[in-house]
């Protein structure tokens, strides 16, 4: 058996990113999300501990959707038809995403709570 080089590995991760984004709706919905949440800690200025909060709540969601999307193609590969085990490993890897996002969701309302009650209360 032939060995890849090591730089294929990044390619094929690209490519499985870029399959995610391309097929899922939810990964573009969350990559959207971030990248807003990514401007509104630079237009706000939160701290290093809190972009440290927010890139691994981001990280967290992201990779979730990517072994969510990856479950759900294989189990649609191994199982075709409704099953349902099939239907429970979906299930779960979804619920997986879910308290990602939940979880995400928590740290940006600690991260962001004062900040806009400051820029709030600056504009009144």
């Amino acid at each position: 058996m032939r060995r890849q080089p090591w730089r294929m590995t990044f390619r094929y991760a690209a490519e499985g990113m870029m399959y995610a984004l391309r097929t899922q709706v939810n990964m573009r919905i969350h990559v959207a999300v971030a990248l807003l949440v990514i401007v509104a800690g630079l237009t706000l200025h939160i701290s290093r501990l809190d972009w440290l909060f927010v890139c691994v709540a981001i990280a967290i969601v992201i990779v979730a959707e990517l072994f969510n999307t990856a479950v759900e193609a294989a189990v649609d590969l191994i199982s075709p038809d409704i099953h349902p085990l099939a239907k429970a490993a979906k299930d779960t890897a979804a619920g997986a995403v879910l308290l990602a996002a939940v979880f995400a969701v928590i740290i940006g309302i600690f991260v962001f709570y004062r900040p806009m009650l400051t820029l709030i209360s600056s504009l009144f």
